[in-house]
């Protein structure tokens, strides 16, 4: 039976603990009447451990198989936990695009829309690398099989990106019709947290995305190129982070977690670019003392992967990256602008557009921007939104 404490004020406060998780639901009670806070999910016939609260709205149960002190702290910075592993996050830029009109440098170089835009990954909380420049959450020491369903995935995230979009409907600095657009995302960057190709259905998932008339921006550590070979359909734009020149400073700054040989394994990912029917990117992490510089190796790999675009982009200290890097770490623009104008003569290229809010350059032959896939399937009209979520830490 849940624990319910109930305020002076009449608000009643339910404990549940379900699936590893401490959680609480906060609904309108009267202290003795704890039946009439229950019945309204009971009427609609849903399991009262997922969750209870008055009108049929309610925190949405703990379905994650994600660990739960890792749920809790990204339930805390705003995650909406999707699928087992999953999870939406709206991305500064959107919220940015909604209520000043200003876009992300994605905006200013391939011509997305950033209130259109929804940040997911199919696992926040696994990768195989443990990068020292990464600003998010630790991942599990474990990697699991992921394989929610491709279509179910993309449903939820969706219904998980509205409801983290629900404030903004009442913003009066909202742009209301850039709100209403951003109810069905045009553009998904699956680029929020954790290594995607670790997701089974991957494939799968784009191509539902692609149905929907969604274009998909994927980003990758190219340690799995067998992944990245396979992969049908591929997505509207590759990315493939090349944030160390060489396997020395790979090891340092990546860590991989069970593979020694994954800088290798990446060098096999850029030679599969050249043959690959898609926009290709190279993105290079810079950090200061540490990555920035070695124009000469950086260019060996470019060469190699003969991508569309280079990306450069500065380090940002943020985020867990602060407890392995310090704000000298951090490149400023001109430091990125002199490394780009360096490296874009040595493979071919010239310096196309830069961001300096962002830090970063591209780098290119040919500034093209992104045509949407031909929407083939809507989404259902009765999706809706998803409920409120809310993971805390287990109590000892």
């Amino acid at each position: 039976m849940p624990e319910m404490k109930t305020s002076a004020n009449s608000i009643a406060v339910i404990r549940l603990i379900g699936n590893g998780c401490e959680w609480f639901v906060y609904g309108l009670g009267i202290t003795g009447q704890f039946q009439d806070v229950l019945s309204p999910r009971r009427s609609l016939g849903h399991d009262p451990s997922a969750g209870f609260g008055v009108g049929g709205e309610c925190l949405q149960g703990p379905v994650t198989k994600i660990e739960p002190a890792i749920a809790a702290r990204l339930s805390k910075q705003k995650y909406q936990l999707v699928g087992e592993h999953g999870g939406v996050k709206t991305c500064h830029w959107t919220k940015q695009s909604l209520i000043a009109d200003r876009s992300c440098y994605k905006g200013t170089f391939y011509g997305i829309e950033s209130h259109g835009c929804m940040q997911m990954a199919p696992n926040v909380d696994t990768c195989n690398l443990g990068c020292t420049y990464c600003w998010r959450e630790p991942h599990s020491d474990t990697l699991n099989k992921i394989d929610d369903d491709p279509y179910e995935l993309y449903l939820e995230s969706v219904r998980g990106h509205r409801r983290l979009l629900t404030g903004f409907g009442g913003n009066p600095k909202a742009d209301p019709v850039k709100f209403a657009e951003a109810q069905n995302p045009k553009h998904v960057a699956i680029s929020l947290n954790g290594e995607p190709t670790l997701y089974s259905r991957l494939g799968e998932f784009l191509d539902v995305c692609h149905q929907h008339g969604t274009s998909t921006f994927l980003v990758t550590n190219g340690s799995l190129p067998k992944v990245i070979e396979n992969l049908d359909p591929l997505p509207t734009q590759l990315y493939v982070s090349v944030d160390a020149p060489n396997k020395e400073i790979f090891d340092r700054l990546c860590k991989p977690k069970f593979d020694q040989g994954a800088f290798y394994k990446l060098e096999q990912t850029l030679e599969l670019l050249p043959s690959l029917d898609t926009r290709t990117v190279c993105r290079h992490t810079l950090i200061k003392h540490e990555s920035l510089g070695h124009h000469e190796d950086y260019a060996r790999l470019d060469n190699i992967a003969d991508p569309d675009f280079i990306e450069a982009k500065g380090y940002v200290n943020v985020g867990n990256s602060q407890n392995n890097l310090s704000i000298e770490n951090m490149p400023t623009h001109q430091e990125v602008m002199d490394f780009s104008n360096t490296l874009a003569p040595m493979v071919g290229r010239e310096v196309l557009s830069d961001r300096r809010e962002s830090r970063v350059a591209l780098i290119g032959k040919e500034m093209i921007p992104v045509t949407l896939p031909e929407k083939v399937r809507e989404l259902p009209k009765d999706l809706g939104i998803a409920k409120p979520q809310r993971f805390l830490l287990p109590q000892a």
